[in-house]
């Protein structure tokens, strides 16, 4: 059948981000229709099944939707399947992360949570999938991954690598997370899956939705055999580079990116006292992903409050960007409960985050308000009740959307002290940095508000309180930094580092390509962040990533996103 005739189909059930999978199809110059009924299973001549978030979720939606018998029949149809992450997961047997639910059972095996002894969980960033088969697969047209590229990863749960018996016959790829090889795709017969998500990794993942969009990847049952054991899947998660865009409107009402230093984003008062003004959103992003950054950042940090929420310039950032970038968005700011201002409409934040899910971001990123569900879950604690309740925006939108959707923005600023005695109840550390009367010793005081109020809250019981309601990544940032281009705090990095178990993001202070290898060299955080020499062109992400690698730095060839 022609390519142009095939009917391409979707199966959507809620997870998230979908609109950068429809992005990319149509990038790739291909329609594709919703499943939105029952009867849709027998008009598809392929179907793409992507997901995100928690298993249970997944298939008590499929469940729930009257799809999960048609999906199975589809597969022993014969046609065409492409699961991805959830989607992946979903075929087999079932998963820690929701014990009492069943998979599909189409593969045997089950998904289980990373051990998290030896590295940060969940897994995110870019990884190398390794094709396994030690002979030929004889089949007309195989899955398009490249052995020197890297895709996507971004999950807290995997199928364990064994390489023999089942394996040997359905998986394709496998990749290794610091000591645990995990299986990165499968491909059986007509069901094709990826535990990465190619519509977020670039030129190489669009090549792989390519191959299975205009091809027919049937893999021969003959072709099971013998498969490269675990101790041969080599380490290759790289550093990630971002790109932070700070976006407000201006006096004029145009929305802008801007930068502020130490949080003031306005020109002095001899150059008018304007918002500063470094380019269109959008635009700029595209630019990123055009010079390679691993991710783009949306920090919105104007309220929009006298919009309905649809309203809400940010969405449409969100749509406009993801037709044209596939590497993961965050969008930040007034993801929490709001109430449009007829007074009719209320959003629960896990309803905002949903929107802007659908506009096209991957993760939302949570400040103020994570602050304030840290000091309830510690007020909760200290009174002997149960700290989870489920009332928090971070409980909510991790147990939909997975936790690997929330990011904690964390804006926090020092506080110099003469003795650990001074700063009661407080995480307190020793600087080589002393405060301008001599102290020796610091604690970091979270903020809210953009800056402008202090909380009696710590970094470190801030980011361990949002660990243990369900957020997936911290984004570190310190006023005392911002703007400075004197490096990042690398203190705060490496204490923030030893109190959690999940990714950080190192941000603010980054001046010149050293710096970020400096964060990394001295701290292993995951990924490192910038926004105004970005913007200024000062410092580049190809000379940041070509500096990384000159220092044996692993990192996503900046080649790759061009």
């Amino acid at each position: 059948m022609p390519v142009s005739d095939q009917k391409l189909y979707l199966l959507d059930y809620g997870a998230g981000n979908v609109r950068s999978l429809l992005n990319a199809v149509e990038k790739l110059g291909h329609r594709i229709e919703y499943i939105k009924t029952v009867e849709d299973f027998a008009k598809a001549d392929k179907i793409i099944f992507p997901g995100v978030g928690a298993f249970g979720y997944a298939m008590r939606a499929l469940n729930n939707s009257g799809f999960a018998e048609p999906l199975k029949a589809y597969i022993a149809s014969g046609r065409p399947l492409m699961g991805i992450c959830v989607g992946m997961q979903v075929l087999f047997e079932g998963s820690d992360e929701s014990p009492s639910e069943p998979g599909l059972g189409i593969f045997e095996g089950r998904v289980e949570l990373f051990d998290k002894k030896l590295k940060s969980v969940p897994h995110m960033g870019w990884n190398a999938a390794q094709v396994v088969h030690q002979e030929n697969v004889l089949a007309t047209a195989v899955p398009e991954i490249g052995e020197d590229s890297r895709y996507y990863f971004v999950h807290s749960y995997a199928v364990p690598y064994t390489g023999t018996g089942a394996q040997r016959g359905i998986v394709h790829s496998a990749t290794r997370y610091v000591d645990q090889a995990v299986v990165s795709s499968v491909w059986s017969r007509n069901v094709f899956a990826t535990q990465f998500h190619p519509e977020k990794s670039g030129p190489a993942g669009l090549a792989l939705l390519r191959s299975f969009i205009e091809h027919d990847l049937v893999r021969p049952q003959s072709s099971a055999g013998e498969l490269r054991m675990p101790g041969d899947i080599e380490s290759a998660l790289t550093v990630r580079v971002i790109a932070c865009l700070d976006v407000r409107a201006n006096d004029q009402g145009d929305l802008v990116v801007t930068k502020g230093d130490q949080y003031d984003v306005r020109e002095s008062a001899d150059k008018g006292g304007d918002v500063r003004n470094l380019g269109k959103p959008v635009d700029l992003a595209k630019r990123y992903y055009d010079e390679g950054a691993d991710e783009i950042a949306f920090l919105n940090i104007t309220s929009f409050r006298n919009l309905p929420f649809r309203d809400t310039p940010m969405l449409e950032v969100l749509r406009q960007a993801s037709r044209s970038i596939f590497v993961p968005l965050t969008i930040g700011g007034g993801v929490r409960d709001s109430v449009d201002p007829d007074g009719e409409h209320v959003w629960p934040a896990v309803q905002v985050a949903g929107e802007y899910f659908r506009s096209g971001a991957d993760k939302v990123s949570i400040g103020s308000d994570a602050v304030y569900a840290a000091e309830g879950y510690w007020q909760r604690k200290a009174e002997g009740l149960e700290p989870l309740d489920g009332s928090t925006a971070i409980e909510q939108i991790a147990e939909r959307y997975g936790r690997q959707a929330v990011v904690i923005s964390v804006d926090p600023r020092r506080v110099y002290v003469s003795s650990p005695e001074d700063a009661s109840g407080h995480h307190v550390i020793r600087t080589a940095f002393p405060g301008p009367n001599g102290e020796q010793y610091c604690w970091y005081q979270c903020t809210v508000k953009g800056g402008r109020e202090g909380r009696d809250t710590d970094v470190r019981q801030l980011v361990t309180a949002c660990e243990a309601l369900g957020a997936g990544e911290i984004l570190l940032n310190c006023m005392d930094k911002d703007g400075t281009n004197s490096g990042y705090d690398i203190e705060l990095i490496s204490d923030t580092k030893a109190a959690v178990s999940i990714p950080v993001i190192a941000s603010s202070g980054a001046g010149r390509p050293e710096h970020f290898s400096e964060a990394v060299e001295k701290t292993a955080v995951e990924a490192v962040l910038a926004a105004g020499i970005f913007h200024r062109r000062e410092v580049p992400i190809v000379a940041v990533k070509k500096h990384m690698q000159e220092q044996g730095i692993s990192i996503r060839s900046a080649e790759d996103g061009v």
